[in-house]
């Protein structure tokens, strides 16, 4: 059995970080899906598109060579056109124009293989919002992480200060309803929980805890 782990959840679960401590501590590649679509967000971004700009996103993808490595420490980095953006891609802005271009079918289409490709060998952890319904339906293990809503936007908040960003709860709650209603509400993949993903809540718990019960999920499945 390959040990592919798929985790889905809304934004500001805390999907990201859980995962890629799970995956350090546990010898596994963590594969961020969403720093995928921020790549494109970027890219429409930069392009100057506004967003819902259908046509003018399809017609850019050509031109886009997205790649992902991994630095001396283990952390995913994501370049465009030999660029590294993986700071970029995290500014507040992008999360917008993220959610706006994964609602596009060839844009998905686009991207798909590369994560399929990611997990064929197995030993894989993966998050994103459709990981276990459309990317890795075959996947052994689903988690469908979520929190509070509340919780969530504490969280992100906390997370975009430390690294500069003058934000408040408020402000990042309501931009993270904004794009729990497009992802929830698209037409292609849109985030929900797979039929057979466990549900993993976090709102009461702090960040070990978590990864601790996420953990005891993969052992009692994997045995790792």
């Amino acid at each position: 059995m390959l040990v592919n782990i798929a985790i889905d959840g809304p934004s500001g679960a805390g999907k990201s970080s859980l995962a890629r401590a799970a995956a350090s501590e546990l010898g596994l590649i963590y594969v961020d899906t969403g720093a995928i679509y921020r790549t494109v967000g970027l890219a429409s971004r930069r392009a100057g598109l506004p967003l819902g700009a259908h046509d003018e996103v399809v017609a850019l993808l050509p031109e886009l060579n997205i790649e992902m490595a991994y630095d001396a420490e283990g952390k995913q980095r994501m370049y465009l056109n030999g660029e590294d953006v993986s700071d970029a891609i995290r500014e507040p802005e992008i999360s917008m124009y993220a959610s706006d271009v994964s609602a596009f079918p060839e844009v998905r289409a686009f991207l798909m293989q590369m994560q399929r490709d990611m997990a064929a060998r197995g030993g894989v952890i993966m998050d994103g919002r459709d990981i276990g319904t459309v990317v890795l339906p075959d996947a052994p293990l689903k988690v469908f992480l979520t929190a509070s809503e509340r919780a969530r936007a504490e969280r992100r908040c906390l997370e975009l200060r430390q690294k500069g960003s003058d934000c408040t709860v408020e402000e990042v709650l309501r931009d993270m309803r904004i794009r729990d209603e497009n992802d929830s509400g698209r037409a292609v993949a849109p985030l929900k929980m797979a039929d057979d993903a466990v549900l993993l809540d976090t709102s009461e718990l702090d960040f070990e805890q978590s990864l601790a019960a996420l953990k005891q999920l993969i052992k009692e499945k994997f045995g790792l």
